[in-house]
């Protein structure tokens, strides 16, 4: 053979070669994780995912039996960092790919994971959210609420709040804009008034003589406390800052919330039903960080209360009237 048929022979071999492992799948890259638990100190563990390392505790035993996988093929994410993914989401809004990076896990990674953590999250929402059950807890609630400015019988505070997410679908998107400018067309009336706890007020549930508080644009029930359209007596002035300063509760809880999980302020970017999870995951979470007193390092500011306008008078809000015209002559005069 002569030199130059072996030289392109060898040739050829390598072109082959070459296309050949060119065309390999790309191969798995199992990084080192990071544990966060054990690199950052209990400060700046909060300040990262939001709650204290004890908090994570009570967390991880109340939800790993739905997180946890049932092999450890292909380096499976134990639990922990599987929560400590969607915390650090929830605690950023940041893209997925970003998370990944600082976990060092890839982006399909953190979008599977943060939504098998939210929704294991969000069933314990029965369990953390829910109205005074019996008695006993809405003679504590309603203390609770009456401490703030005298205010009697109030066992919650109603208001709705805005969170961005992003559009389901380019052609819908004016479907979802409110009267604010925001995307988001439902009125604050029309969501209560389709709610569980609408029924259960009217059929009389949670007791007699026991009210909600909400701003002017719900309508006045008897057993919902709206503020006046105006004021003409001093037991009605009474009246008014006494409810202006109960109901702010609910607007502060807003506030206290979003900046907890910015996730909530600056938007959320996933599927529909996984950002309705995320919210009530987080709802779920504020609630559990009550009860363990578990409060962010700094002080936290209140949200002013905005005011909206009346409802047109109707029949149910004529005996919320009345209702509210007796409370104001024998609790405020």
């Amino acid at each position: 053979m002569s030199v130059s048929s072996a030289r392109s022979t060898s040739d050829s071999d390598d072109e082959f070669f070459l296309d050949m492992l060119f065309h390999l799948p790309r191969p798995r890259l199992f990084r080192d994780r990071i544990n966060p638990l054990e690199e950052f100190d209990d400060l700046d563990f909060k300040c990262r995912f939001r709650l204290s390392k004890e908090t994570f505790g009570v967390l991880m035993h109340l939800i790993v039996e739905y997180v946890k996988h049932g092999t450890k093929r292909n380096v499976a994410l134990s639990p922990e960092v599987q929560v400590l993914i969607t915390l650090r989401y929830y605690a950023t809004g940041t893209f997925q790919a970003v998370i990944g990076d600082h976990i060092r896990v890839n982006k399909s990674t953190v979008c599977r994971t943060i939504k098998r953590v939210s929704t294991a999250i969000a069933l314990l929402c029965p369990q953390f959210i829910n109205m005074p059950q019996n008695a006993h807890e809405r003679s504590i609630v309603s203390t609770g609420f009456y401490k703030i400015r005298n205010f009697p019988r109030v066992i919650g505070a109603i208001d709705c709040t805005h969170i961005r997410i992003q559009s389901p679908n380019s052609d819908i998107g004016e479907r979802f804009r409110n009267r604010k400018g925001w995307p988001g067309s439902v009125h604050d009336s029309t969501i209560f008034d389709n709610s569980l706890v609408r029924a259960k007020f009217e059929n009389h549930e949670y007791g007699n003589n026991v009210f909600l508080i909400g701003d002017g644009g719900y309508p006045c029930r008897n057993y919902l406390m709206t503020p006046l359209l105006n004021t003409r007596t001093p037991a009605e002035e009474n009246y008014q800052r006494a409810h202006i300063s109960t109901r702010n509760v609910v607007e502060r809880v807003f506030g206290v919330w979003k900046r907890r999980f910015p996730v909530l302020a600056v938007g959320i970017r996933t599927k529909l039903s996984t950002s309705m999870k995320t919210i009530v995951a987080t709802a779920v979470l504020y609630n559990i960080l009550l009860q363990q007193r578990d409060e962010m390092p700094h002080n936290e500011e209140p949200i002013r209360p905005e005011f909206l306008h009346e409802l047109n008078a109707n029949p149910i809000r004529q005996t919320g009237n009345l209702v509210r015209s007796q409370l104001i002559n024998s609790v405020f005069s």
